[in-house]
């Protein structure tokens, strides 16, 4: 990067300035193994919140948390045809143990489906037995060619849920409800919306019978794909005799779903949200919300300053309304640096909100509020401290997905566009493309070959074109679906 400093700008190479923006605000670091990562406390804490706020939302659909294996028997992997062929090339295989050699080796889990439906057919005997709802918080590994922090590692944490049901309509449902879940949690918390639809079958999950995503658009005007849920239909069951008997007392495959979300997700979060001055975080998942910078000349004023501020981080428990918990709120006391430095860092790493303190404002009975989003300040009263910052926190959640809401609609394109000026956009600035698709998997593929976009989905009623497209984007035939295309990570 230019100096020690400043960030590289986004517009010159929003690459960079990812990884500067990841390395710098200490969410992770490189680790000695390669293509994997170190996640530090900074985007630890970030993922804790995902994960605590995603459990209760799946606990409230009636989900169960479980814990499988990591090593996976290679013969699994061989029962369901297309799951191996869409996973054996990523597939880390453990051959030796216990200094010998082993009879059959170990697949260091790539996703689950094999191991659990294994479970689940030792589990599951009659109807009564469903559905079967289980989620897992666990880690992958993947061998990935290309890795990128958060976004792509060989090694990654998620969730991954799997249920089991007596019908085809109650595992729809079901990989519905949680795209749902998904979309809710997005919007809701890391305040980055989606388009949610089904994957085309190129796009699908190895195995699955249909695949829903949620696609976020990055400020580089490219999709992220932040989470997946799949109707299996009774693929895996089939490979693994998961049977039930039925009401009537026949004997019936059961029918799956899977899905998960990943820290691929904090990777959207920081995409989705920073500016050249670095990470800004939604409050609702910032492990620290508010920072209370002490201002100050001398030691008795510092005495006078901090004897403030603590007084302020204590009487401030009860005003989080969102949560019927202490606000988390942390003190900047280190001496030695000054204000502009300790501002500086804590904009770099995206806490919600800044609270400057000196001698003169305690004076005044106030202190200065400053957003980190829009980085305004103004004057505060200590005596309605605690209803400002909750209601500037949740201003600053709606401003923020507003905000995202409206870059992603102003790079969206809708009317008909040619092929010729479709490829122009994905050769320069890029966005999101609502255009015409026939359904035949050869013009899809040549999109892909000449542009390097994907279909990101087919998407669902509510964020189709008012008025549906007539003609496949590439070869002018008729349409029978509208899809969105896109470059993605």
């Amino acid at each position: 990067m230019a100096d020690d400093k400043k960030l590289t700008p986004r517009a010159t190479d929003f690459s960079a300035w990812y990884n500067e923006v990841v390395l710098r605000s200490e969410l992770a670091d490189y680790s000695p193994v390669k293509g994997c990562m170190v996640i530090r406390p900074n985007g630890y804490g970030i993922w804790e919140r995902m994960q605590r706020q995603l459990d209760d939302m799946f606990k409230a659909t009636g989900h169960q948390n479980a814990y499988f294996p990591l090593l996976i028997p290679e013969s699994f992997l061989h029962k369901e045809a297309e799951h191996v062929e869409g996973f054996a090339p990523e597939a880390a295989v453990v051959t030796h143990g216990g200094g010998k050699k082993l009879d059959e080796p170990l697949i260091i889990r790539p996703t689950s489906e094999t191991i659990i439906n294994s479970m689940f057919a030792k589990w599951v005997q009659s109807y009564r037995d469903l559905p079967l709802l289980i989620n897992q918080w666990a880690n992958v590994v993947r061998w990935e060619m290309r890795t990128r922090l958060f976004l792509r590692t060989t090694e990654f944490l998620w969730q991954e849920g799997h249920t089991a049901h007596t019908t085809h309509d109650e595992a729809e449902e079901e990989a519905r409800r949680m795209l749902g879940v998904y979309r809710d949690f997005m919007e809701g918390y890391i305040a980055m919306p989606v388009i949610t639809g089904r994957k085309t079958n190129a796009e699908k999950f190895a195995g699955a019978l249909r695949t829903y995503s949620c696609e976020a658009m990055m400020q580089d005007n490219k999709a992220l794909q932040a989470g997946t849920s799949h109707n299996l239909g009774q693929n895996f069951a089939r490979a693994f005799d998961l049977k039930y008997q039925s009401e009537e007392g026949t004997t019936e495959f059961a029918w799956n779903t899977s899905w998960g979300v990943s820290t691929r997700m904090v990777g959207g979060l920081v995409m989705t949200h920073g500016d050249d001055n670095g990470l800004r975080v939604p409050p609702l998942l910032a492990p620290i919300e508010m920072v209370i910078v002490p201002i100050y000349k001398t030691d008795e004023e510092r005495a006078l300053v901090l004897g403030a501020a603590d007084r302020i981080a204590k009487s401030l428990g009860a005003w989080d309304l969102r949560e019927s918990a202490r606000l988390r709120i942390h003190i900047d006391a280190r001496q030695g640096i000054k204000p502009g430095a300790k501002y500086y860092e804590w904009e770099l790493r995206g806490i919600p909100l800044r609270l400057e303190l000196g001698p003169r404002d305690l004076a005044a009975n106030q202190g200065v509020l400053v957003r980190r989003d829009t980085r305004a300040k103004r004057p505060v009263s200590l005596n309605t401290l605690g209803e400002d910052v909750a209601d500037t926190l949740s201003a600053m959640q709606r401003d923020m997905l507003a905000a995202a809401l409206d870059r992603r609609e102003a790079n969206s394109v809708r009317q008909h566009i040619s092929y010729d000026a479709f490829r122009e956009l994905m050769d320069g600035q890029g966005g999101f493309v609502y255009a015409g698709w026939c359904g035949d998997a050869a013009c899809e593929a040549a999109i892909k070959e000449e542009t390097k976009a994907t279909i990101r989905c087919l998407p669902d009623e509510e964020f189709r074109s008012a008025e549906a497209p007539t003609s496949c984007l590439k070869c002018g035939r008729a349409a029978s679906d509208e899809a969105l295309w896109a470059k993605a990570y």
